[in-house]
């Protein structure tokens, strides 16, 4: 890699930056990033930056704020020791959810995080399956919204058999499902989802054939694993043979783990975009997939002003 390039870790998910730092054939760049006593966050810059194209891998997932605001006090930093460029490349981008206001007197947080990333100093952010594509529209900069997709058909395809089936579990992720089923010659269903409350979901219908098939459930991230069980029973009960899971965002909140286990679910497909408990590392349903390799390139094409997008065509 060229010599100007540099590229720091969060505290989110230190094991995925010194892979894409691997892969790319880069040091990992020296931070200092801890708490004072009072909860307060501290980063410090462990070396010269000035001139240089910046990068800061940072998932704000778990814990949410304490991870948005190391990833803001990073790039201030950044910002405030001359860096030429610096890109934020967050692998899951957390209030992607609250994208709109779905009743009177809600907050678009989704457009908040995004001015404050903005306003921090990124001058361009990477992320990959953002839960809602407008919220590339958020931003008055940049934004690369990268796909787990080649990594996540490449497992389907060398390590499922059978008529397979792909099902979205609501109507909001059918363009997704439709890509993949194309892509793998499968045929769609689609699950009905009334959402009651938020984390709390009813599968009431399936639109198309899973009898005898075997099943993919796909969705861009599993939190409390609600709609994805709920949805694995009602395909059981529609007399699929096997069923599969697969998402990019392994958010696992609350009882997610223990409801995978005593669900009908043979296979959770993952990738690292967010780092798994010591509970969900040793569950035996789950495959962890890492998407280093398309982050690290992805990476290295933007400081290379290259196209990103034929990495997915």
């Amino acid at each position: 890699m060229d010599h100007d390039i540099k590229l720091f870790g969060g505290t989110a998910n230190p094991a995925l930056t010194l892979e894409v730092c691997q892969y790319l054939g880069v040091d990992p760049g020296k931070i200092l990033a801890k708490t004072f006593s009072d909860g307060e966050t501290r980063v410090e810059l462990g070396e010269n930056i000035r001139g240089r194209d910046v990068f800061v891998i940072q998932s704000t997932s778990t814990p949410v704020n304490d991870n948005l605001m190391q990833l803001l006090i990073i790039m201030d930093a950044m910002k405030r020791a001359s860096a030429e460029r610096i890109t934020a490349v967050i692998p899951y981008y957390g209030y992607g959810r609250q994208d709109r206001k779905v009743k009177p007197r809600v907050p678009i947080t989704a457009k908040l995080v995004a001015d404050l990333i903005a306003t921090a100093g990124a001058q361009r952010v990477v992320s990959m399956d953002l839960h809602a594509g407008q919220i590339q529209g958020y931003f008055n900069i940049p934004v690369d919204n990268i796909f787990a997709a080649p990594i996540l058909l490449k497992y389907i395809q060398n390590n499922t058999q059978g008529d397979l089936v792909i099902v979205s579990p609501d109507a909001g992720g059918v363009e997704r499902a439709r890509a993949f089923a194309k892509r793998l010659s499968a045929s769609l269903a689609i699950i009905d989802k009334r959402r009651v409350s938020p984390n709390v979901a009813e599968a009431m219908n399936i639109i198309g054939e899973v009898s005898g098939k075997t099943a993919i459930i796909l969705d861009d991230m599993v939190d409390t694993a609600g709609t994805l069980t709920q949805a694995a029973l009602a395909l059981k009960e529609r007399g699929a043979v096997a069923i599969h899971a697969c998402c990019t965002h392994p958010v696992l909140s609350g009882p997610a783990i223990e409801r995978i286990v005593d669900s009908p679910i043979d296979r959770l497909v993952i990738t690292n975009t967010i780092p798994l408990s010591e509970t969900g590392a040793t569950c035996s349903k789950i495959v962890d997939l890492s998407i280093a390799e398309i982050l690290g390139e992805t990476i290295k094409r933007v400081h290379d002003s290259n196209s990103v997008s034929t990495l997915f065509v």
